[in-house]
C-alpha cells in the first residue's frame, strides 16, 4: 500500500505562480513513475506532466514551457510542480497519481484545489 499527499494549492492571480509538492510514504520502493492530473470544470481528469523513476518527464502540451516537474528533497518518493505564468484555464483540481513498477496498480492523493483568477 501507498498512501499519497498533495500540498501547495491556493489562489493565485494570472501570470503568477505555485508549487505543488507530492509525497508518497509506504511501499515507495515498487514506485516505477508519479504524476500530477488535473480535473477542471469539464470534469475530465487530464495529464499535466510525468517523472519516471529514470528521470524522464514528459508534460501536457498545454503545460510546456511553464510547469516542471521534479524530484522533491525527500527523493523519489516526493515530486514537486513548479508552475508559472499560470493562466485562468489552468484551474483545476490537481491530483498525484504513483504508479507501481507492475504497471497496473496505481494510487491518487485527495487532490489539491489550483484557482487563477483576478
Amino acid at each position: 500500500q501507498v498512501q499519497v499527499v498533495e500540498s501547495g494549492g491556493g489562489l493565485v492571480q494570472p501570470g503568477g505562480s505555485l508549487r505543488l509538492s507530492c509525497a508518497a510514504s509506504g511501499s515507495v520502493f515498487s514506485i516505477l513513475a508519479m504524476a500530477w492530473y488535473r480535473r477542471g470544470p469539464e470534469k475530465t481528469r487530464d495529464l499535466v506532466a510525468i517523472i519516471s523513476s529514470g528521470g524522464g518527464t514528459t508534460y501536457a502540451d498545454s503545460v510546456k514551457d511553464r510547469f516542471t516537474i521534479s524530484r522533491g528533497n525527500a527523493g523519489k518518493s516526493t515530486v514537486d510542480l513548479q508552475m508559472n505564468n499560470l493562466k485562468p484555464e489552468d484551474t483545476a483540481v490537481y491530483y498525484c497519481k504513483v504508479l507501481m513498477r507492475d504497471g497496473r496498480t496505481a494510487y491518487w492523493g485527495q487532490g489539491t484545489q489550483v484557482t487563477v483568477s483576478s
